[in-house]
């Protein structure tokens, strides 16, 4: 393979892109410049496929709109002026959600590469797209899962809401599959196989960093429900999602744009009007803070031997977890102090091996949580409002008060902040705009709210 050199990069080439009924693989084919083609493969289980020549066409619709946003993996090593779509053409809406998807989705891999990506990547438009059909899809939700707390509060509300419903994953995570199974729901794993050619790349000094990894996984969810012929993709994203870190000198750069609202309502929207009429993705914890969702977790300790949301167990060569919970990390400091206000000190310590909060050395972490001195971090966390109402309602515990962090919070921090924002009440109420069909959200909306 012929060095890379990422300055010297002209164009970014899409392929082509394949599904084999019979085998479940799809092939997701990419190049740049005249260089050697990367092949990205997805498996679905469950081939051979059967499919009428309608579900058939939607499976092409779906399948090219994961060709086009899962790309974001390739593009960014070389980020060229240059695109080009070489199998099929696109019309202006797919083009507009698919530059959308790599500005914002690759907003902290910019800012981190000292990048400007506004107005770079560009998808060449011919012709237009009808409205897609409905396909007779059958009433069953793939719901995706992480590991984490979020998908498995969504997963028993929608247990409890008598949905039928398959957990759904993608990757080898045994982390991820125990959780899964500890549901007792049917499970559906996902294959995803990134081009061996593009760690080379990494190797090669390309250019590296966060994409909008949920915009791919939804991509994928979307492929496998018209194949499996259910009309639901499920995910499990808060409303604090849609507030990224604040940055002084640049502005807002959101790490989970993808797990916002903006890309929730665009792609939703995108999937009904042209690749399948009655499929429906959303996030059924949308109208919730992530304090909200820590409420709700905390009702059940089912999982708690089970559930990690700690990041630092999954990477794209696999896991090594060595415990389910660093104790470190960004995503550990947040999920034990959203987790703190509702459940016994005894539990949470149980579940993470220590107290966080006990610990002076992890004072800066805490500290970006609260975006105090620092912005909050380039992680899946909640708003820095929701952390300093976590941190002002241990403040008041006994059990709470006199450990270290919250006695540095009381003495040094709490001085400085309004009162008035501090309560954690208006943060558990559900609010604002969501995707989640009319007639669940009445089901679900009481469950959520008691």
């Amino acid at each position: 393979m012929t060095a890379f050199d990422k300055h010297q990069v002209a164009c970014f080439r899409f392929v082509r892109c394949d599904f084999a009924a019979d085998t479940g693989v799809a092939r997701l084919v990419y190049a740049f410049d005249h260089g050697p083609e990367m092949v990205e493969t997805i498996t679905v289980p469950g081939a051979p496929f059967s499919l009428s020549p309608e579900r058939a066409a939607a499976v092409q619709r779906a399948l090219q709109l994961l060709h086009l946003i899962a790309g974001v993996s390739y593009y960014k090593a070389g980020v060229p002026d240059t695109v080009t779509i070489d199998g099929y053409a696109i019309d202006a809406e797919t083009a507009a959600l698919v530059e959308s998807i790599y500005l914002h989705g690759l907003g902290e891999f910019a800012y981190r590469n000292g990048l400007n990506l506004r107005g770079r990547f560009r998808l060449p438009v011919a012709g237009e797209v009808a409205p897609a059909p409905a396909l007779g899809l059958q009433p069953h939700a793939l719901v995706a899962i992480g590991g984490g707390k979020d998908s498995l509060v969504s997963i028993e509300a929608l247990r409890r809401a008598g949905v039928d419903e398959t957990v759904t994953w993608i990757g080898g995570s045994q982390l991820i599959r125990a959780c899964a199974e500890r549901t007792g729901l049917p499970t559906l794993n996902l294959g995803r196989a990134l081009a061996p050619e593009l760690f080379e790349l990494n190797r090669q000094g390309a250019w590296n960093g966060h994409i909008p990894v949920t915009a791919v996984n939804s991509a994928i969810m979307v492929l496998a429900a018209l194949l499996q012929g259910v009309d639901q993709v499920v995910f499990s994203n808060e409303r604090s999602a849609s507030y990224g870190s604040q940055i002084p000198g640049t502005g807002e750069v959101n790490h989970q744009w993808s797990k916002g609202w903006a890309f929730e309502q665009a792609f939703g929207r995108h999937v009904q009007r042209y690749v399948a009429a009655d499929l429906q993705c959303y996030s059924l914890l949308r109208p919730m803070s992530e304090l909200a969702v820590a409420r709700q977790f905390a009702k059940t300790d089912f999982y708690d031997a089970h559930f990690s949301s700690c990041n630092r167990n999954f990477h794209i060569l696999g896991e090594r977890p060595v415990n389910r919970w660093c104790g470190v990390c960004p995503k550990c400091h947040f999920v034990f102090l959203a987790l703190a206000p509702f459940m016994s000190k005894a539990r949470l310590v149980r579940i993470f091996g220590r107290n966080l909060l006990d610990d002076l050395d992890q004072a800066g972490g805490f500290d970006a949580l609260l975006e105090f001195q620092d912005h909050k971090p380039f992680e899946c966390v909640g708003e820095g409002k929701e952390s300093r109402a976590a941190m002002a309602t241990l403040a008041t515990r006994p059990d709470w008060k006199e450990d270290a962090l919250v006695k540095r919070f009381c003495n040094e921090i709490l001085p400085q902040l309004d009162a008035n924002e501090l309560a954690v009440e208006p943060m558990l109420e559900l609010q604002g705009e969501h995707r989640i069909p009319a007639a669940l959200w009445e089901r679900v909306r009481e469950d959520f709210a008691a």
